[in-house]
């Protein structure tokens, strides 16, 4: 599934095979975002299924601080 937009808020959901892998996935967000100043809402639900939702509020809008971070979430699951 590639990153879609969702009521002005760009929004790509990732499966993994069990709960443990979701929040591992979740835990390498982290520094990403503490680096990129950008905190995104996450959802972690059905057990492995994990919800990335990206939007700058400052600006009300999707911007390409929201691009740059999906790609390197992107590349978290690229990698492995």
């Amino acid at each position: 599934m590639e990153w879609k937009v969702e009521d002005k808020i760009l929004v790509k959901e990732f499966t993994f095979s069990n709960f443990v892998e979701s929040a591992e996935f979740v835990k390498q967000i982290v520094p990403l975002a503490e680096a990129a100043d950008h905190h995104p809402d996450i959802l972690i639900h059905s057990y492995k299924k994990v919800k990335v939702m990206l939007f700058t509020h400052s600006e009300d809008k999707i911007t390409e601080k929201d691009y740059d971070l999906a790609k390197k979430i992107d590349r978290l699951v690229e990698d492995k």
